[in-house]
């Protein structure tokens, strides 16, 4: 058996410009009201840790390890929110 050369061939086409123009289209100009960025984190938090426990139910340990990487960097962002306030 030989190995010939191989073509690689991209099947995936290229994003026209139109398609960014058309999201741009969807936001919205209005001003929002920030939100609390320490309420933020915590939401963040809770959700990682359950995500994360939902993947130990499972067995999938390295994605546990995954979520609870995200939770651990949101709960370091609350310690330091409640430092500067």
């Amino acid at each position: 058996m030989q190995n010939g050369p191989r073509t690689i061939m991209n099947t995936r086409q290229p994003k026209s410009a139109t398609s960014f123009v058309a999201r741009k289209r969807w936001e919205s100009n209005t001003p929002r009201d920030k939100p609390n960025g320490s309420q933020n984190a915590q939401r963040s938090y809770e959700r990682y840790l359950a995500l994360a426990e939902t993947q130990v139910r499972t067995g999938d340990i390295v994605g546990a390890e995954n979520y609870y990487q995200h939770a651990e960097h949101y709960f370091r962002s609350m310690s330091s929110d409640r430092g500067t306030t």
